[in-house]
């Protein structure tokens, strides 16, 4: 990937990239479905083609990850495997199955003037999507974008340079075999940091929408200097609530598996909070249930008073997000001890509770702010490809236009679509 020094000015540079981007979104925003489904399905053929390059190209950059020192959290989101590389190009495939969201009518009404008015879905126009470690961002976010009709300007972190550039010319050769331009999923090609700082102003009105994807730092930049409007996707402060009605043999399984199946995603479980009404029965089970699957615990001191090799909780335990083999155990009061605590706690990201009784869970849903809340489900599904969306740019812990899995559907707008026979208003 190529410096300022080499390109020009960064702005120079920048600016280009959002003129072309606006010109490739007018031309998506009317390219028919089987054209982007063309382009998705060469995409995904290509990447599976291209696993040999792109794996060569991921050891050059965990290479220097090794190097520099960076956290396991980090690492693991950087690897790619020939399962991760599958597993893209399925959920390309999997875009592509899905319905278009243009054009689709969303409401649709009829005044009693004779005025015949629709709510219709268009794109959004050119995303900016800036993102850290994670190499599979660019053919998600990409996929998406181009179902949805929208150009997108993808910014990778240098920590995946190399991995994102074989990933994007896959992205690249599916365009261009579908006759779509090819200046519709562009990848900055400098890791000087000004191009962020460019994409924040907007790049003089091209940027509709910006999408961080990253730590702490970097989402609290985006949302710090963006000019334009940002999908927010703070860290993922989950938690695990085992209600006293819970199924222990059930609660050890998701309780397991939310925080320790991959423990760098957002999905992963950093809290575990338990009814203290079966602290007796179900705490120590599943504190060993953690401790042999490799889990460091870091609990209160009334939990240490049962198990005493638990490390101790601090207060910045309960709102650190770990994204490691480590989680911060507490006993609550019921569900109205697990919602205060949550509620106070959470980046309202997503949050469980595992309990045979279906009230209890109601109450749960209704007493919390989170984007995502699952009953009796491991909090790894916090996925737009497990919930059907074939991937997702983000998940967004904001309240405006998109929350959750950002798919194709929030990737898009609307406009009023008003039909007459030639009325005038009085």
């Amino acid at each position: 990937m190529r410096d300022s020094t080499e390109t020009g000015s960064i702005d120079t540079l920048m600016d280009a990239i959002g003129k072309r981007a606006r010109a490739a979104a007018r031309r998506l925003a009317l390219a028919p479905t089987d054209t982007k489904n063309a382009a998705l399905l060469a995409m995904a053929d290509a990447l599976v083609a291209a696993t040999d390059t792109i794996l060569a190209e991921n050891a050059a950059d965990l290479d220097r990850a090794a190097e520099a020192g960076m956290a396991a959290s980090f690492v693991d989101r950087l690897t790619l495997t020939p399962d991760r590389i599958n597993a893209m190009a399925e959920g390309l495939r999997a875009i592509a199955a899905l319905p278009d969201p243009v054009g689709a009518t969303v409401a649709a009404w009829d005044r009693p003037n004779g005025l015949a008015i629709e709510r219709v879905r268009t794109p959004l126009g050119v995303i900016g999507v800036i993102y850290e470690s994670r190499p599979n961002v660019t053919a998600d976010a990409g996929a998406l974008c181009l179902k949805s009709g929208n150009a997108v300007i993808l910014r990778g972190g240098s920590d995946s340079v190399r991995s994102s550039a074989a990933i994007h010319a896959t992205m690249i050769a599916g365009l261009t075999l579908a006759g779509l331009p090819e200046d519709a999923i562009q990848i900055v090609p400098s890791t000087d940091r000004a191009a962020v700082g460019a994409m924040l102003r907007g790049l003089d009105g091209a940027i509709d929408v910006i999408v961080p994807r990253g730590g702490r730092s970097l989402v609290g930049r985006v949302q710090d200097e963006a000019r334009v409007p940002v999908f927010a996707h703070l860290e993922g402060l989950c938690h695990v609530y085992v209600d006293r009605a819970a199924n222990l043999d059930m609660a050890r399984d998701i309780v397991v598996n939310s925080k320790m199946r991959r423990t760098g995603i957002c999905g992963s479980a950093e809290t575990l909070l338990i009814d203290r009404a079966v602290a007796d029965t179900h705490l120590l089970p599943l504190m060993e249930a953690l401790r042999e699957a490799g889990c460091e615990i870091r609990a209160t001191d009334e939990v240490r008073q049962r198990y005493p090799t638990a490390e101790p909780a601090s207060d910045a335990d309960f709102v650190t997000e770990y994204l490691d083999a480590i989680i911060s155990v507490a006993l609550v009061d019921g569900v109205a001890g697990a919602i205060d605590h949550i509620e106070s706690h959470s980046s309202h990201h997503t949050e469980a509770i595992v309990t045979d009784d279906a009230a209890m869970a109601e109450t749960f849903f209704a007493g919390i702010d989170s984007a995502i809340l699952l009953h009796n489900a491991s909090t790894q599904f916090a996925d737009g490809g497990e919930f059907g969306m074939g991937a997702e740019i983000g998940i967004a812990t904001g309240k405006m236009h998109a929350r959750g899995p950002v798919g194709v559907e929030q990737l898009t707008s609307f406009n009023y679509r008003v039909r007459g026979n030639g009325q005038t208003r009085p």
